[in-house]
């Protein structure tokens, strides 16, 4: 694809797509790929506010996983993130027979920047909680997107390999 076309295609292919289809041609395995978008997914949205990035560079770096590949998906996923924050927590609070907390988004957002100690002495248990309900989703949706991901990779490694072939 020339530096015309990349410019003109849609935004998400600019920031998604293309860096993924950028490490297959670096000769990255689909298989690797797609696990990488898998864990990607599942620790964007890792229900504690500013720790999926961390959380996702530790993940690529214990599991070798491909660091660019999991750092576009987990800031794909960064309004998921933050929309799912709370249902995790609520979620987690059901499971465990625990009080809902009353607080909205904006008013949580609100006192974490406002005094971030403060905030994770007030809310602990709830992100204890949140997480508890992450893991249960997290493992399945690995999985899940492992087996769509898998099968269009292999796709685009296949093309990019018969291009290759053909221009040789």
């Amino acid at each position: 694809m020339n530096a015309l076309n990349k410019k003109q295609a849609p935004w998400w292919k600019r920031w998604f797509i293309h860096p993924i289809l950028k490490q297959l041609t670096r000769g990255i395995s689909a298989d690797k790929i797609a696990w990488t978008i898998a864990v990607g997914c599942a620790l964007g949205i890792f229900p504690i506010m500013g720790t999926a990035s961390l959380v996702c560079f530790a993940a690529a770096t214990y599991w070798k996983l491909n660091q660019p590949v999991i750092q576009v998906v987990c800031h794909t996923l960064w309004a998921a993130h933050l929309a799912l924050i709370l249902p995790f927590i609520k979620l987690g609070q059901w499971i465990h027979g625990a009080d809902p907390i009353t607080a909205s988004i904006p008013t949580l957002l609100k006192e974490f920047f406002a005094s971030p100690s403060q905030f994770a002495q007030d809310y602990w248990l709830a992100a204890l909680h949140g997480v508890v309900a992450w893991v249960l989703v997290a493992i399945p949706l690995v999985f899940i997107v492992r087996a769509i991901t898998l099968p269009l990779l292999k796709g685009a490694a296949n093309r990019i390999q018969k291009r290759k072939k053909a221009t040789a």
